[in-house]
């Protein structure tokens, strides 16, 4: 069974309230530590809250502040190797994100890029920013994620074509695409990668292979994965096996 796989069974166990690691460990058939770390990645989702020796479900939505917090070295890492394959002058579309908005920070002085995007924390950024025009898709604003979204995001975006895209994913699998907490999300980074040549992904480890969300935003293009060196092999194979995936590790 893959790590997308027992992800699914933990899930389901958590909501039969089979939430022991020790106990999980037996019913799938894997070692506890291998459990603590899918706990971790579903915890770091926000689909799980971790207790005493185990996990329940939890399905609140954690805060961009929150977010930020995980894996804050990997991010910059990410950010760092995503703003290299930006060149001065070109039209971008930022994803809402913690990643994303690293990249805002290490693209704001860069000389006349056009930046359109739907996060709050870019937004923030780049206000300041002589150098760099901004577009900002409007909206309905999800106050924990700082991310806008909806009817008013889409047809801003409808107007609009751009060089790059560099999107934000709560988990990204090669099979399904990346995986979205809203629908309204979901279809918003489904135009994004209709108008924009090219496409990247910007995921952390605790990303890859991961399905924590069933709305879902098809990669069925050429696109590009950056992720941290803490990215296993086994996380990454599908990627390389695949026919429209690129993975660059920071």
């Amino acid at each position: 069974m893959d790590t997308a796989g027992r992800h699914e069974v933990i899930l389901r166990e958590l909501l039969h309230g089979n939430g022991h690691v020790l106990e999980l460990s037996k019913r799938l058939g894997v070692s506890a530590s291998t459990i603590r770390r899918d706990l971790k990645v579903l915890t770091d989702t926000g689909r799980v809250t971790r207790t005493y020796g185990g996990a329940v479900i939890g399905n609140s939505e954690p805060t961009l502040q929150q977010k930020d917090q995980k894996h804050p070295a990997q991010k910059e890492a990410i950010a760092l190797l995503a703003a290299t394959h930006v060149e001065d002058g070109e039209t971008l579309v930022l994803d809402a994100g913690t990643t994303t908005g690293r990249l805002a920070w290490h693209l704001r002085h860069r000389e006349g890029l056009h930046v359109v995007t739907n996060g709050v924390n870019a937004i923030t950024t780049l206000r300041e920013s002589d150098a760099v025009d901004v577009t900002v898709l409007g909206g309905e604003l999800r106050h924990k994620s700082q991310a806008l979204q909806g009817p008013i995001a889409e047809e801003t975006l409808r107007s609009l074509s751009a060089d790059t895209l560099f999107l934000g994913a709560d988990g990204i699998t090669a099979e399904h695409g990346v995986s979205n907490r809203y629908p309204a999300l979901s279809s918003l980074k489904r135009l994004m990668v209709e108008r924009a040549g090219r496409v990247y992904v910007l995921a952390d480890h605790s990303k890859i292979g991961a399905s924590p969300f069933h709305y879902w935003t098809p990669l069925e293009r050429p696109y590009t994965v950056i992720t941290d060196s803490d990215a296993t092999a086994e996380q990454l194979r599908p990627f390389h096996d695949s026919d429209l995936a690129t993975v660059l590790v920071a």
